[in-house]
């Protein structure tokens, strides 16, 4: 096993949840809350990683973190083939489902019981912590999952921006790729099998989460 791949990815991934999770919850409350001219571009923007090659992320990625751009010329910052760039490769490609998953959850809760709550007297940022994510948290968590689930399996962005230098930017897809063009089948088979299990539990894991809780048989639904 390639230990120094698994836990860059490890790092990487934690740092990409991280980012998923505060960025893409923003953008699923101002999606799920607001109707705004433009908002079908909006959210064509943010869903465009999924359905674009990995290599045309990559590029646009090298195009807004490269020499030239206003992150590199008027800030100095220089992120392009470190982990942090795996980062940011990680959390584009995973933000979508994370959006996705958040937003159909937070529109789907009850807007009768938002209401309730103001009258009660609870402020706005208390009905969103009291009310809205507590009845939307599971479709949210789901969200979370796939996302952190699918920044770990990045290859061609992370290839493209953080390149696949061992010790330094390789992440467990790029150290699956380098054993096979050297024909190391036995490490590769090891770190396929990681990451499939990897998958498998988080699939699971959010299935389980979209799936409606029921009642225990025998019992009013109605009853505390």
């Amino acid at each position: 096993m390639n230990w120094h791949a698994a836990l860059l990815s490890l790092r990487v991934v934690a740092v990409a949840t991280l980012l998923i999770a505060t960025v893409g919850l923003g953008l699923a409350l101002w999606l799920a809350r607001s109707h705004f001219r433009g908002k079908m571009l909006v959210e064509t923007l943010i869903l465009l990683p999924l359905v674009l090659p990995p290599s045309v992320v990559g590029y646009y990625l090298l195009v807004a973190l490269g020499r030239g751009s206003p992150l590199a010329d008027w800030l100095g910052w220089r992120v392009l083939f470190t982990w942090q760039a795996a980062v940011i490769a990680s959390t584009i490609v995973g933000l979508p489902l994370m959006v996705l998953a958040a937003k159909s959850a937070i529109a789907s809760v009850d807007p009768l019981l938002e209401n309730a709550a103001r009258v009660l007297g609870s402020s706005e940022p208390e009905v969103l912590w009291r009310v809205t994510l507590p009845l939307a948290r599971r479709g949210v968590l789901a969200g979370l999952i796939l996302g952190s689930a699918r920044a770990l399996g990045e290859f061609g962005a992370t290839l493209m921006v953080a390149g696949n230098i061992p010790g330094r930017t390789q992440t467990l897809p790029l150290a699956i790729y380098d054993a096979v063009q050297s024909q190391n089948y036995a490490l590769a088979n090891q770190m396929v099998l990681l990451m499939t299990a990897l998958a498998f539990l988080a699939l699971v894991l959010a299935r389980r989460l979209e799936r409606p809780r029921q009642a225990p048989p025998g019992r009013d639904v109605r009853e505390g």
